[in-house]
């Protein structure tokens, strides 16, 4: 993998989250890691950080039940891993099974890479490695549209927020 920089990057957000799906992963090689599938994401920027005039940032959201959750909420770096079409089957197990039952990472056969503190796959055609920066719990309170909170949070199970600055993007040669 080669890395390029964001100002380079040709994709469509909307398709690599909604359409494509994504790995979602948080730990590293010494205190352990674990992954999910996302199909919620967003790509922009926010706040101006002094040395750049916009931070470039990835927005994911993980329920509380989430095993990923628990790493997401005390490591400093993660990942957002895509693949190429022949991997969504295993995208599709990684989101439907646990990592707290098994090393579902081996059986869908990726291999993680460790760097920067955090773990991607090599399997992969781009990653994003994002060191969080802001991290909010979505409420019912905020919601508008309230059916919202009905059709998708029946259980008020609802999502914690994780705001990632991207410090560095990789794709496949």
């Amino acid at each position: 993998m080669k890395e390029v920089l964001i100002e380079d990057l040709k994709i469509n957000p909307y398709t690599i989250f909604g359409k494509d799906w994504m790995a979602l992963t948080a730990g590293d090689e010494l205190s352990g890691y674990n992954t999910m599938t996302i199909s919620w994401g967003h790509i922009g920027s926010i706040w101006d950080s002094g040395n750049k005039s916009n931070l470039p940032t990835i927005i994911s959201y993980v329920r509380p039940s989430r095993y990923t959750k628990e790493f997401m909420d005390s490591q400093e770096y993660f990942t957002l891993s895509h693949f190429p079409e022949k991997y969504h089957k295993a995208l599709g197990y990684l989101g439907s099974h646990s990592g707290r039952d098994s090393d579902k990472v081996k059986e869908v056969g990726f291999t993680p890479v460790f760097d920067y503190g955090t773990t991607y796959f090599a399997e992969a055609d781009l990653v994003f490695i994002c060191r969080k920066i802001y991290t909010q719990e979505i409420i019912e309170k905020g919601f508008i549209e309230k059916e919202m909170v009905e059709k998708v949070y029946p259980k008020k199970d609802f999502h914690t927020m994780y705001v990632g600055e991207i410090v560095k993007i990789l794709i496949s040669e």
